[in-house]
């Protein structure tokens, strides 16, 4: 043998024994694990915040509902489910970052699956557009026919604005203290007739408060120092406008039916205001019957002097200017003798029965 196959034997050729095997499948572990470990949660991670969770289309219209009181999650789903964001995780995680939580607003919104976040979050901060209900309040409108055109027009049940306007003026006195001892809490009268811009799902006190803010501003450009040397309440001056707008259809008339009504509180004359009969039975008619004018109410001003308890519709400006400022006149009494719906004025009592003749030709 030679010296180098001595060497060779001597050296031998080493195979891994025990231990060494196994620091090598620990090694191998060890970088699998660690593989593992950055992988899954690098998978996990993207699948949470990356991954779409809808396969809806981008560009579509959606119309969603944030309910009130959801939070930054639920917000987060909803729009996820609908599409209008790819993920809400994500959605959630940005929202976080960016200190808006608790600040997305309920509501109903008008949206397009695929949007941005940005446009979504600036969206669900600002709340949804205000949608608005324009309502025509006529002059002379009763409680009852204001109740009838917002339930039609706004969606605001009659029963639940009736119940406010006709026996709970005592809520709404705090703003506008003449409220405080008007006739059984009723509001009529105070109502202010207009054209009003209305909050779409607004309720009734809301559309109240802004009728009355309303007379407020209208009543603050009146002169009523005449009615006021004449011992007239803001209360009783409304009540007098009341009939001079349902009495009066000619404008340049008012200040001379608010004459006449003056002129018979003076001389405490019954006023025998038709419209304060139809007021209590409900119904207008061309000519009114006997039988309407026994009817039992603080309001039959035939059967009752001085002026009634309270308004009987919602006066105009123009008729609260009237009965602010009546014309100088003696008239005592005026009777409907024109088609147009002019009065004839009269002085005395056999004027009187001469326009009452007349007056059989418009309302036989």
């Amino acid at each position: 043998m030679s010296s180098n196959d001595e060497l060779s034997a001597g050296r031998g050729i080493r195979r891994p024994d025990g231990r060494s095997r196994r620091r090598t499948l620990v090694t191998l572990v060890a970088g699998v694990l660690a593989i593992v470990l950055v992988v899954v949660p690098a998978y996990t991670a993207w699948q949470l915040f990356f991954a779409v969770e809808s396969d809806v289309e981008h560009g579509i219209a959606v119309q969603l509902e944030i309910p009130a009181g959801a939070s930054t999650g639920d917000i987060a789903a909803i729009l996820a489910e609908a599409g209008v964001i790819d993920n809400g995780s994500m959605f959630r995680l940005r929202a976080r970052l960016d200190g808006i939580d608790g600040q997305l607003r309920s509501g109903i919104y008008d949206l397009t699956t695929g949007m941005a976040y940005e446009d979504v979050r600036d969206r669900l901060l600002s709340g949804p557009p205000i949608e608005y209900v324009t309502v025509t309040i006529p002059e002379g409108f009763t409680a009852e026919q204001i109740a009838d055109r917002l339930q039609e027009q706004v969606g605001i049940p009659r029963e639940e604005f009736l119940a406010l306007a006709k026996g709970r003026a005592a809520e709404f006195a705090a703003e506008h203290p003449y409220l405080a001892d008007v006739h059984e809490g009723s509001l009529e009268g105070y109502l202010f007739p207009k054209t009003y811009r209305i909050v779409k799902g607004a309720v009734a006190s809301e559309v109240i408060e802004m009728m009355l803010d309303q007379f407020d501003a209208e009543v603050a450009t009146v002169d009523t120092s005449y009615a006021t040397s004449r011992d007239l309440t803001l209360h009783q001056m409304v009540t007098l406008a009341s009939m001079v707008e349902r009495e009066a259809r000619i404008a340049e008339e008012r200040p001379m039916v608010s004459s006449v009504i003056y002129n018979r509180l003076a001389i405490g004359m019954k006023l025998e205001i038709d419209a304060t009969i139809e007021y209590v039975i409900k119904k207008n008619r061309p000519r009114l019957l006997n039988s309407d004018l026994t009817v039992e109410s603080p309001y039959n001003t035939y059967k009752y002097a001085g002026l009634p308890p309270g308004p009987i519709a919602s006066p105009g400006l123009a008729s609260i200017e009237a009965a602010a400022s009546p014309a100088e006149t003696e008239f005592i009494y005026y009777v409907l003798t024109g088609a147009d719906g002019s009065h004839t004025f009269c002085e005395t009592y056999e004027e009187f029965l001469v326009a009452k003749e007349k007056s059989r030709e418009v309302t036989p």
